[in-house]
């Protein structure tokens, strides 16, 4: 094996094209991945047998399979069924090392991912931290409308809806209970209208036999989009049998309002007041703070523009992936941010890094192959756009599930999912509906911490105790006093 010539420092990753498995510094380059979604993931699972040292940081323990996490907020699917530990899937990759924590900075003079006191460093970066909640300037919005991106997410608005009806079969007040019935739902992109199907059959079909002094079947879902569409990324043909589809279920769709206030009592839309006790954010992300990282500027949501190498203008050792990517397709137009998307930008980097280990040729830009569009109408409705193909109803249903089934992880997910679904769909229930959290009566209806109990005001002497105390108190000062008091004791005669 041909050795190359002593490094003057990391740099000469950038620099150089080193022969097969040649080191760095007589060490192996560190690759660091921030981020194991989809994008992240893939970078490290493509890279299992190259010469590399892989570092992968994740603030969760687990890869989740997001495109079913509403599922998991209405009870249809629970979390362990769409998410796995990332140290199993990575545990025969003895090149890679997770570490579980946040991201707090990155020091590019040093080449350091920075995790509070701690620091990793690096010959090669990649960044596919994902997108959060967006509530366009509104995030005071967040505690009463909390969005869908984690597991925790997922079981927080599960505990909402569930624990909505349990509130309202306790509630005598009419009016009262129908603002508990009330659920709204904000954004009709994929996620709203595929929430917003779920929950009303959640509440029509599994709940409707399971309580007495409440109909479930008269819960109202609003679906308020602030656009002239649904699903705006769709043809419009779809976009109108989505909305049908949906209005058939018995969801009110809004069209064209946007959410002015959001309380706790509810949602102003426009001139209108909405009373709701439930209400959940479909309408916006914002990307992680990876542009205030790398000290770039990011776009009006936060993503980093990356050319078509997926890289940040003037930085060779760094890539960025998947949501907080802003990259742009053949035609300029920004891709989507879906998960075929950072899966496909996963592998190509990972090629990339091959390339440069190896020293072949670099890869051609990157050009995403379109894998089409999919979003369900609740529980016999789909819409599919692939390429000039548009598939709508029942059929495209059926190939929706069939393809979420085939692009989770393990075949102990597929099949428990698959067997969940059948069972789901053959008999309307609903199985994972359990209320999860801090105790849903303490946690709705009492402070996180009980206040101190006041002191209680001692009690006021009697009134003949208080003037002898007094005289005796004046008589001691002024040091005359004739004789002892009259509660003072006599004086001992042994």
């Amino acid at each position: 094996m041909k050795m190359h010539e002593p490094a003057h420092s990391a740099q000469s990753l950038q620099q150089s094209r080193p022969q097969p498995g040649v080191a760095v510094d007589g060490r192996r380059p560190r690759v660091v991945i921030v981020g194991a979604g989809f994008a992240g993931l893939t970078v490290a699972t493509r890279l299992a047998k190259a010469r590399v040292d892989i570092t992968l940081i994740d603030r969760e323990n687990h890869h989740l399979f997001q495109p079913l996490l509403y599922q998991v907020a209405t009870a249809g699917l629970s979390p362990a069924d769409i998410a796995w530990p990332i140290r199993g899937l990575v545990r025969h990759q003895r090149n890679t090392r997770v570490l579980l924590g946040a991201v707090t900075g990155i020091d590019r003079v040093r080449k350091r991912v920075v995790m509070g006191g701690r620091n990793v460093a690096y010959d090669i970066l990649v960044l596919a931290t994902g997108a959060t909640h967006g509530y366009f300037g509104n995030d005071s919005w967040a505690v009463h409308a909390p969005g869908l991106k984690a597991i925790d997410d997922a079981t927080e608005i599960r505990r909402r809806l569930l624990l909505a009806f349990e509130r309202a079969e306790m509630e005598s007040d009419a009016r009262e209970r129908q603002r508990l019935l009330t659920i709204v739902i904000v954004g009709g992109g994929p996620t709203g209208v595929e929430m917003a199907g779920a929950v009303v059959e959640l509440a029509h079909s599994a709940l409707a036999d399971d309580f007495r002094a409440i109909d479930p079947t008269q819960t109202r879902v609003l679906l308020v989009e602030a656009g002239p569409r649904l699903l705006p990324s769709f043809p419009e043909s779809l976009s109108c049998h989505a909305e049908r589809a949906l209005r058939r279920l018995g969801v009110d769709v809004r069209l064209g309002q946007a959410v002015t206030r959001c309380a706790a009592t509810g949602v102003t839309l426009g001139d209108e007041n909405v009373a709701a006790d439930t209400m959940i954010w479909a309408a916006g992300v914002a990307a992680s703070p990876a542009a205030e990282w790398l000290a770039v500027a990011g776009d009006r949501v936060g993503r980093v523009l990356v050319g078509v190498d997926l890289r940040p203008p003037g930085m060779d050792d760094v890539f960025v992936i998947g949501d907080t990517a802003l990259a742009n397709d053949v035609v300029g137009k920004p891709l989507p941010g879906i998960a075929p998307v950072a899966k496909q930008q996963g592998a190509y980097v990972a090629e990339v890094i091959q390339a440069r280990l190896t020293g072949k040729v670099k890869p051609p830009p990157f050009r995403y192959r379109d894998r089409g569009l999919l979003a369900t109408v609740g529980r016999k409705s789909a819409v599919i756009a692939f390429r000039r193909l548009r598939l709508k109803g029942w059929l495209a249903w059926w190939i929706w599930g069939i393809a979420h089934v085939y692009f989770l992880i393990s075949l102990r997910n597929r099949l428990i999912v698959m067997m969940q679904w059948l069972w789901s769909y053959a008999s309307f229930e609903r199985g994972a509906r359990l209320i999860t959290g801090l105790h849903p009566i303490k946690a709705e209806h009492e402070p996180e911490h009980e206040p101190e109990p006041e002191p209680e005001p001692e009690p006021e002497p009697e009134p003949e105790a208080e003037t002898e105390a007094e005289t005796t108190r004046t008589r001691r000062r002024d040091n005359d006093a004739a004789s002892p008091p009259l509660a003072a004791p006599s004086p001992s005669t042994d």
